[in-house]
């Protein structure tokens, strides 16, 4: 009885929610599961069984986010046993689903972005000039990939060294930019002139070929994989994200005002910034182990 459940029950997510087969081999995977544990028809199956069932995938080791999805499909299990009325009532009303937890930000350490910086510098071709300023923006500022290839020419308040920026929902916020990204911006200036030819283009990045007028963020990333591996670095540690990441990870490290990171990231929400607070910068690990108590030799 308990595999005809199973069939019809899936049988009926095929029919109206349209399921794939990767879907549909989960969910028999996890009832099985729960039912050999169980060890008893899923029909009488109550809340302590659930309840132990989790219990025991926790102990086991299984990652909240894979405990999440066995509960979901239990979930949609026993909704379906009691609409067809094999059951009285769900005994998955009081099963909670664990937090599957927001996984740290991915960032280079400074000797990387130094690397990064160095290898587009290296090359004096015009294209490899531009991303060399588009880099050392984004690592100055921690712009959005989307924000910085859209940027405006006339966006960078030279005398004040500020830019503005459109972000999320047309939201504008004022960035502060390094001295050094604004040496390298007016370096690029000349350079836009001649990559663009006499041509007029609004973008403060622009593209010859692109449709849009200015070089697109598949195009920036493109870039950033290529200088990794001129840099030595894993190309896979490398994209626009991980380097907006390095720019909060670095100020927070650095003991910069959360709030005032949370602004110039154009956060909503501070608690999105607060997770930087969570990630070690190697400076600060170093510290810990050489001032740590423990690190000293015994006498």
């Amino acid at each position: 009885m308990t595999n005809g459940l199973i069939d019809d029950f899936l049988d009926m997510q095929t029919s109206e929610h349209g399921a794939a087969e990767n879907t549909l081999m989960a969910y028999r995977l996890d009832l099985e599961q729960f039912i050999g544990f169980c060890g008893k028809d899923p029909t009488a199956a109550a809340e302590g069984d659930i309840q132990e069932f989790v219990r025991n995938l926790a102990a086991q080791g299984f990652a909240p986010a894979s405990i999440a999805r066995k509960i979901s499909a239990l979930n949609d299990f026993f909704k379906f046993l009691l609409s067809e009325k094999k059951i009285k009532a769900n005994p998955m009303v009081n099963i909670l689903t664990p937090k599957k937890g927001q996984p740290l930000p991915k960032f280079l350490t400074r000797r990387e972005v130094d690397l990064l910086i160095e290898a587009a510098e290296h090359n004096p071709d015009a294209r490899h000039k531009r991303t060399a300023a588009m880099l050392k923006l984004m690592y100055a500022c921690g712009l959005r990939v989307s924000e910085l290839v859209n940027l405006p020419l006339n966006c960078i308040n030279f005398d004040r060294r500020q830019i503005l920026v459109k972000g999320k929902g047309a939201k504008e916020r004022i960035i502060p930019v390094a001295e050094a990204a604004v040496k390298e911006i007016l370096a690029y200036l000349p350079v836009r002139e001649a990559l663009l030819k006499g041509r007029e283009k609004p973008f403060l990045f622009p593209s010859t070929t692109a449709a849009d007028g200015h070089i697109s963020r598949d195009g920036f990333y493109k870039n950033l994989k290529n200088l990794a591996v001129l840099a030595g670095i894993d190309p896979e540690k490398v994209s626009p994200h991980v380097l907006r990441h390095s720019f909060a990870t670095h100020l927070v490290n650095r003991d910069a005002d959360l709030r005032s990171v949370q602004k110039m990231l154009g956060h909503e929400n501070i608690a999105t910034t607060e997770i930087y607070t969570h990630i070690l910068s190697d400076e600060l690990q170093q510290k810990v182990l050489a001032k740590h108590p423990l690190a000293r030799p015994k006498s």
